[in-house]
């Protein structure tokens, strides 16, 4: 969709935090293909970034002065808030619990606040459906409605993050849209997907084909023109939590199948039972590895599609094109 004036006109000056994060790249891309009138903060500026004037260094939105926090958010309208720290697939940190909380908790509260001071009236937050378990069964999605079941630290930091929000919108009027995203995917994807990704373009056999599950997913195309869509979209103090995914959720080895066609590649699915595999998995550690595999995980985005009148505009098979080609030739993504 194409941001409409009304939208843009109320969203204001957007500044988007983790703005050379992976989601973060694409939303400037956008609103800079679009016209809408944004502010990129990122910890420090790198080749990518500094030739550009809507960048701007924050530092670490946890430690940095109240001068700078307040010079970056000035004449805000709207924050969507990007920066955090991320599910740690191998973790390093001596005090991960502490860790999530400073990034995704403190500094989330800090930049709210900073932004109600500065006069946003809007304030955007990528959460996780992490937020509500790690598991559905496939008939049952996850809905707004059902209570938060966060299993893990960086869960519960979202969670906390969420509830923080919540407070900060009570005290100071700002308005709070939470959108629980799954499992973002599109050019420049890290992590399991491109572990998974890069296993298909080698050809390297997959014991997958006997998994039957449902996951939500959410491509960067898709991510973006919903923000177009709550661009401008508030009631002042309310906090409203949305699920966000893609049309259909897919199966495992549908998804393999999707990913090796747009790689040009032939998929190499063997069938293993899932009892064996998940056994497997438990006795060398990887356990949970194989869940988010083999485990299913729906999320039910009719609200927010009834809400905004949205439809996801691109297929899973036009993102993993997109995707694709920016793998086959190599460039830093527009900032």
């Amino acid at each position: 969709m194409v941001l409409n004036v009304a939208a843009a006109a109320g969203a204001g000056l957007v500044v988007v935090t983790g703005a050379d994060g992976f989601a973060g790249r694409a939303v400037c891309a956008h609103f800079r293909a679009t016209g809408v009138r944004f502010r990129g903060l990122v910890r420090a500026l790198s080749g990518e970034t500094v030739a550009r004037p809507d960048m701007l260094t924050a530092g670490d939105l946890d430690t940095t002065s109240g001068e700078t926090i307040a010079n970056v958010l000035r004449d805000a309208g709207t924050v969507v808030h990007l920066a955090g720290r991320a599910h740690v697939m191998h973790e390093t940190a001596t005090a991960p619990r502490a860790a999530f909380r400073t990034a995704n908790v403190a500094a989330t509260e800090r930049v709210a606040r900073a932004a109600a001071a500065a006069g946003a009236r809007h304030f955007v937050f990528a959460s996780s459906v992490k937020v509500n378990g790690e598991a559905t069964p496939m008939d049952r999605p996850f809905r707004e409605s059902d209570p938060p079941d966060p299993r893990d630290d960086y869960a519960a930091s979202k969670w906390e993050a969420e509830c923080v929000l919540a407070a900060v919108a009570r005290d100071t009027g700002l308005a709070v849209t939470v959108l629980r995203l799954p499992l973002l995917y599109g050019p420049g994807a890290k992590g399991n997907f491109a572990r998974l990704t890069e296993a298909i373009a080698r050809g390297m056999p997959l014991p997958l084909g006997g998994i039957d599950n449902r996951r939500s997913l959410l491509g960067l195309g898709n991510f973006v023109d919903a923000l177009d869509a709550v661009l401008g979209q508030w009631e002042p103090g309310t906090t409203v939590t949305y699920f966000l995914a893609d049309a259909s959720p897919v199966a495992t080895p549908q998804l393999v199948r999707a990913i090796a066609e747009a790689l040009g590649v032939s998929p190499r699915l063997l069938y293993i039972p899932p009892s064996l595999l998940r056994l497997a998995s438990a006795c060398v550690g990887k356990g949970a590895a194989f869940e988010r595999l083999a485990g299913s995980l729906v999320v039910d985005t009719s609200a927010f599609r009834t809400r905004f009148g949205w439809q996801p505009p691109r297929s899973l098979a036009e993102e993993l094109a997109d995707m694709a080609r920016a793998r086959r030739v190599p460039a830093a993504p527009p900032l």
